[in-house]
């Protein structure tokens, strides 16, 4: 099988755009973009991640208990890109504060999940994050998509009339069991 074609017909299905965030034992902010996410259940929260075997964050990811999923704003392309990189500092770049459980949350992003590591699941070249959310923010807005290796920008009208709302964040609520 042509592994690039497989990778471009993948491409055709358009997705978000998340930053992945954890801290490593010592309190060292880590993070990485992924379009790899998808909610799983409501009963109970879950959702999932990917992250290649071949990143350099996989065994920060691997031992960390908790970890964040910051969904992000078509204005955060240069966030991406940062989080893209091979830098150390990423963390330096960016606005963020430190979540529930101490996770690293990305400012400016439509939606803020921490996660507690549910399981982790080897997948090929791959392994899946499976994570139970603890806590959750969201706001209105654009997202950042990517489509066939581009950004795109979503067209979020709906029935005709514009679907932007005020920016004011939504209160945070989770309600467990």
């Amino acid at each position: 099988m042509d592994t690039r074609e497989l990778r471009n017909a993948f491409g055709s299905f358009t997705t978000g755009v998340t930053v992945i965030a954890t801290c490593e034992a010592d309190g060292t902010p880590r993070g990485f973009t992924a379009n790899s996410f998808s909610s799983v259940s409501l009963d109970p929260p879950l959702l999932l991640v990917c992250i290649s075997n071949s990143a350099f964050s996989l065994g920060v990811f691997k031992e960390a208990p908790f970890f964040s999923v910051n969904v992000l704003e078509q204005s955060q392309r240069d966030v991406s890109r940062v989080f893209a990189s091979q830098a150390m500092d990423k963390f330096d770049h960016v606005p963020w504060e430190h979540g529930r459980e101490n996770v690293p949350l990305l400012s400016g992003s439509l939606a803020r999940f921490v996660c507690e590591t549910e399981r982790q699941i080897d997948a090929g070249d791959h392994a899946i994050l499976l994570g139970k959310v603890k806590d959750f923010d969201y706001r209105d807005g654009t997202p950042l998509s990517y489509f066939r290796g581009q950004y795109v920008t979503l067209d979020t009208s709906k029935d005709g009339e514009i679907g932007q709302k005020d920016e004011k964040t939504k209160p945070a609520f989770f309600a467990g069991k």
